[in-house]
Order: structure tokens, then sequence, then C-alpha cells
């Protein structure tokens, strides 16, 4: 789960990370409030909105009176932003957080993630921030450096300081930072994050370190420890079909191609997603129907899959072991039925019942196109999706 920009730096705050103060507001008219509320000689007017690169579409601006910060907020407020992260299609501003503007001597970068590969988590520090910590990366991998903190041990004062070298901090600067990671790293461990960034982090004009961004995400399948946490999901920033799969306990993510697929197991859904690229098609989702085989659950997948208007065919790959290939045709001809689909659809059954489940599919009188091999099947699902396209 993700959080805007300010809940993120209200959490923060109560781990003692210096962030700056402000308010959230709505309207212009609450944005020169707030403006007035804070007092100073200038302000940031941000847009909020779960995407970076929100400066470079418009979503940040400047302001020198509280006047100048109302119409900047009617500027940004309803605005579609399309920025890198938020495809093409654009997020539409709903909310807009006003603080003072900040004198910056430096921007750095810092974010606290999970390294899978070694079971710790892991500092990421640059002194190259305020720029897409992706692009960096990519074009300048030396200006990264990672420190993985060993879970056992905690964050020692070693690993502070190769962290405020690599970040060319003063002595003093170095305290703030080890007070600042160590309260990161509590918040991380506390909420069951997956992500924390700052960027950019910024050295003040008076040399004080103030985390000027932040970025939140959590664990969702931690979000059970943490039900005050849910009540800051803004519903209206995630894919809806995604939102609604969360609804129905559905493991569903959306993706951009046009075969659909519903696959029992979250290895072998990635493994149908490969073979379908593989066979030069692209997947539309994700989707693992888990344990569950009655003709409820197929129906609430088929609907999910269907509600992407992208989706041209469908293949469904199940590998039966503690479900029975039966009782899944038994709920594909059912949901079909009732949905009245007219997707052309390639099923693959393989293991418990599987004959017999494969026959009833061929028994139903309805137009499935069957498979013996998962290769076989994504072959298939990208021919009928290439007769569905003029010229091919």
């Amino acid at each position: 789960m993700n959080i805007h920009e300010y809940q993120a730096k209200q959490l923060l705050a109560r781990y003692e990370v210096p962030v700056p103060k402000g308010k959230v507001v709505t309207t212009p008219e609450e944005a020169e409030a707030a403006a007035r509320e804070i007092g100073g000689a200038a302000f940031a007017v941000k847009a909020q909105i779960h995407a970076g690169g929100r400066g470079k579409a418009g979503g940040i601006k400047l302001a020198k009176s509280p006047a100048e910060v109302k119409r900047a907020a009617a500027e940004i407020l309803g605005k579609v932003l399309v920025t890198p992260q938020t495809g093409p299609a654009g997020k539409k501003v709903r909310r807009v957080w006003v603080e003072p503007a900040t004198e910056i001597s430096r921007e750095l970068y810092l974010g606290l993630l999970v390294d899978r590969a070694t079971a710790q988590v892991a500092v990421m520090a640059s002194a190259a921030g305020g720029m897409e910590i992706e692009a960096v990366v990519k074009h300048s991998p030396e200006k990264i450096f990672t420190e993985r903190i060993d879970p056992a041990a905690g964050l020692m004062p070693f690993q502070v300081r190769k962290l405020a070298f690599a970040l060319e901090l003063s002595g003093e600067q170095s305290k703030e930072l080890g007070a600042l990671v160590r309260g990161l790293y509590r918040a991380f461990l506390e909420l069951d994050c997956s992500l924390i960034e700052i960027n950019p982090l910024v050295v003040t004009k008076p040399g004080k370190l103030l985390a000027l961004d932040a970025k939140v995400n959590f664990d969702d399948s931690a979000l059970y420890r943490h039900p005050e946490l849910e009540a800051w999901r803004d519903e209206a920033e995630e894919d809806p079909i995604e939102a609604q799969a969360r609804k129905l306990g559905v493991s569903y993510v959306h993706l951009d191609g046009s075969i659909g697929c519903l696959v029992n197991g979250a290895g072998l859904a990635m493994t149908t997603m490969d073979v379908i690229k593989a066979r030069g098609g692209s997947p539309a989702n994700f989707l693992d129907l888990g344990g569950r085989a009655d003709t409820e659950a197929v129906a609430q997948a088929l609907s999910l899959i269907m509600a992407d208007p992208k989706v041209k065919v469908i293949l469904i790959n199940i590998f039966a072991g503690i479900i029975r290939c039966d009782m899944i045709a038994e709920g594909i001809i059912a949901a079909v039925k009732q949905m009245s689909l007219k997707v052309p659809m390639v099923i693959r059954l393989s293991g418990t019942n599987y004959e017999k489940g494969r026959q009833m599919l061929r028994d139903s009188g309805l137009a499935f196109t069957m498979a013996e091999t998962l290769n076989e099947a994504a072959e298939k699902a990208v021919a009928l999706l290439q007769s569905q396209i003029p010229g091919a």
C-alpha cells in the first residue's frame, strides 16, 4: 500500500525524522488560509498523487505570498499530471500540501528497502539527490552507496559513518544523519514497510538536514497488524480493478497486455506470463486463483479480467494438487455461461482429475481451445490474439 507525501511526513515525524511543517488542503481558499497560518516569506505548493516526477509535470509551485499560494493551488488542483510513473493516463490532483519554502544548499538521496537476496534492510544513499534514482542507477551507478543492516545487530555506528562519508557530510551533520537513519530504520521495522524513500534529503542553508520529500510503501501482507494505516488508503489513487480485487481477496496485478491470465499459484502465474512474452504475446494481468475452485471464485476472477477492455483472449493455466481439475472445469463452465463470455479462451489443465476436467470442457458445448502444455497454450493464445488483428 502506498500513501501520500503529506501522510508519509506526518508518519515519519513521529519517529523524529526532520520534515517541514505543512498542511494538506483541497481548495485554493484552504491553501491561502494554510499559508497564512504557516507564516513566512515563501511557500511550496505540492500536488499529492502516488507518483514521482511531479515537479517536471507542473505539480510543484513556489509562491511568495498567501495570495500566490491560492493561485498556485488553483492551477494544480483538478489538473491531470502525467509523469513517468503515472503512465499516459496520468493522475488527477485532488489535494495539495502547503509548506514553507526551504533554502537548499545541497540535495541528497536516502532510501530503505528490503534486499531479498540477503534478507536484510538495505540503505541506499547518493549525493545525486533530487534526480530520479532509477536514472542515477542506470547512468551513474558509482554514485549509489549501499549499506545493508544485519537484523540481529541492527544499525551500527560505523555504518552511519560510512553513509555520512558517502554523502560528504560534516561532523555535526553526521550526528544528524545518525538520528535520522535510526528513526527511518525503526519506522521501517515497526510499520512493516517495503520502501521508505527521502528524495531529496536536503542540507539547508543553515546546514541542517531536512526530509523535503518522503515516500513510504507498506507490505500489504502485514497490514492486518496495522489497521490504523488502512484508513490512510486512497482508493482514488489505486487501479480500480486492483482495488476491486483486493476487496474480493484475489491476488491481482493489472498489466498492459491483451492476454488475460487466470492461474492457480503465484509461481505458476509468473511462469505463465514469462511464456506468453516468450511466444510474442503480452499478459494483461497477474492473477493467482489460489486454492479456491468453486464457481463463485472463477466468476470473480473472470470478472476482474474482463473489467480490462484491452483483454482480447483469456488463458487459463491450472495445475491441480489440492484442488481438482474437474472442480475447476465445473467452475469455468458455470461462470462462462453465467457471464455470457464471448472472449476466446485457451485452457490448459494438468494434475488431479485432469482427464475428467478436460472431458467436461469438451462436452460443455462451449468454444474452448484446449492445450496439453503451457507452451502450447501460450502459442494458441497468441495466435488467437493475432487473428483478431486486421492484416496480421
